[in-house]
């Protein structure tokens, strides 16, 4: 596997100055990547390509070599292709090493580079939230693609403990195993959560919502003043949300920050430049389509 490097120069899927990027998922239809992206580009003088791409996860394989091949720049990767798509690329920079998981595409002479901005994306949005994690008392619920990138970004960001709680107590202990480098991961299934503690931080990294599934958690689980996250947006976040409202947590929050902060280190990364994402959120939901 070829060793993670810095940018390269990037070619273009539609012109020689007009780079075309993508965000690859199922379903796609409702991502606002694409007009993060736009925001992004027009705030830095930046042209832009981006396309949004339906893919299922058995078709990904052959996609992203195509993509490559018809000179596709970069792209975004999201629900449920992250950690398949890890499994297509060249070579991996730490965070999706650590994480097992992609959702940044990096254009490469012999294929995709893979990167993971989604841990440093929810940390960032955090902190704009003025979220204490230094030494926190974090519970992080699910353990699937988006709760993997997140650990390796929680730790270095100084928490003081995390637990991670999953309908399937094995997932998690996967997880644990599998990030065991990052620190010490307690785990244990929905439940066993009554008796888990009281934390600083809930985090929700599970597709419960739009799964169908209910997300019925004890209302014992927060300390005093603690935050609650969801790291989905919009309705997909309202259950947790609304738990959160009524086990009495003020500070709360959907990761529609997240997923901005996330595409800022996504853009910075192609383009060599970090946008300014203080009122994105804000335009987002004053207009969301």
């Amino acid at each position: 596997m070829l060793p993670f490097r810095s940018r390269p120069q990037l070619p273009s899927m539609t012109s020689p100055t007009t780079p075309c990027f993508a965000v690859l998922g199922q379903p796609i239809a409702h991502s606002l990547s694409p007009r993060i992206h736009r925001l992004f580009g027009a705030q830095c003088g930046i042209a832009l390509d981006y396309r949004a791409i339906e893919l299922a996860p058995d078709a990904l394989a052959a996609r992203m070599a195509e993509l490559h091949a018809e000179g596709l720049a970069g792209a975004n990767v999201t629900l449920p292709l992250k950690e398949l798509a890890a499994r297509e690329c060249v070579a991996l920079a730490e965070a999706a090493r650590l994480s097992g998981a992609v959702n940044t595409l990096i254009r490469h002479e012999r294929g995709w580079l893979g990167d993971n901005t989604d841990g440093a994306g929810l940390v960032a949005d955090l902190r704009r939230l003025g979220v204490r994690l230094a030494d926190a008392r974090v519970l992080l619920v699910g353990a699937g693609g988006a709760a993997r990138g997140a650990v390796p970004a929680l730790f270095d960001a100084g928490i003081g403990s995390l637990t991670v709680a999953n309908r399937t107590a094995a997932r998690a202990a996967a997880l644990a195993h599998d990030l065991q480098s990052c620190g010490d991961i307690a785990t244990c299934g929905f439940e066993a959560l009554g008796d888990a503690g009281r934390f600083d931080l809930i985090l929700n990294a599970t597709s419960a919502a739009r799964s169908g599934h209910a997300l019925a958690l004890p209302a014992t689980l927060p300390a005093p003043d603690a935050s609650a996250y969801d790291l989905s947006y919009g309705t997909s976040a309202e259950p947790f949300l609304a738990w959160a409202t009524s086990a009495g947590i003020a500070r709360r929050a959907d990761g529609l920050g997240m997923l901005v902060e996330q595409a800022a280190e996504a853009f910075h990364r192609w383009h060599g430049v970090r946008p300014e994402t203080g009122a994105v959120p804000a335009q987002l939901r004053a207009q969301p389509q």
